[in-house]
């Protein structure tokens, strides 16, 4: 694996996990405090299910998942122009994976606070973990965007 996108992760995953460490110190679980009005506020939650609750107690099958999502990222990454932008993308996905995987495996849950309202709808509360991987599916759908993702193999490389 590139070295940049490892020290991504890492720092990606020390990030995601001091947060949740810190609101289990200062916040009872389904604490809430306000942060912004009717916009947004802390809010721990555990969360024994995937985006929006789904798979609900099937914590076995998402960490199974979890594994083979970055099995099949380590392998499609090599498929990938390295540019600044595709390496902090690779970086952001893999640590965002991880961090919540360490939830499922050692708590069997992940920890969730990040709340956010629009208008009248309650957005599904969230960590940064989840937050990196977007961010990094978003960068990587603009490298697909721009032709990025057809980049020549590195396999030459790996020899």
């Amino acid at each position: 694996m590139n070295r940049k996108i490892f020290l991504i992760s890492i720092l990606a995953l020390v990030v995601d996990q001091a947060t949740k460490i810190l609101i289990g110190l200062f916040f009872a679980l389904d604490e809430k405090w306000v942060v912004i009005p009717h916009f947004f506020s802390l809010h721990f939650i555990e969360n024994n299910g995937a985006a929006w609750s789904i798979l609900a107690s099937k914590v076995d099958f998402l960490i199974l998942a979890s594994l083979l999502a970055i099995f099949i990222i380590y392998r499609f990454m090599y498929h990938f122009k390295l540019n600044k932008r595709n390496t902090l993308a690779f970086g952001l996905i893999l640590g965002g994976i991880v961090g919540n995987l360490m939830d499922r495996v050692f708590l069997g849950y992940v920890r969730d606070f990040l709340s956010f309202r629009f208008w009248n709808y309650q957005y599904p509360i969230f960590n940064f973990a989840d937050t990196f991987i977007v961010i990094g599916v978003l960068l990587l759908i603009i490298a697909i965007v721009k032709g990025e993702d057809e980049h020549e193999r590195i396999d030459s490389k790996r020899k």
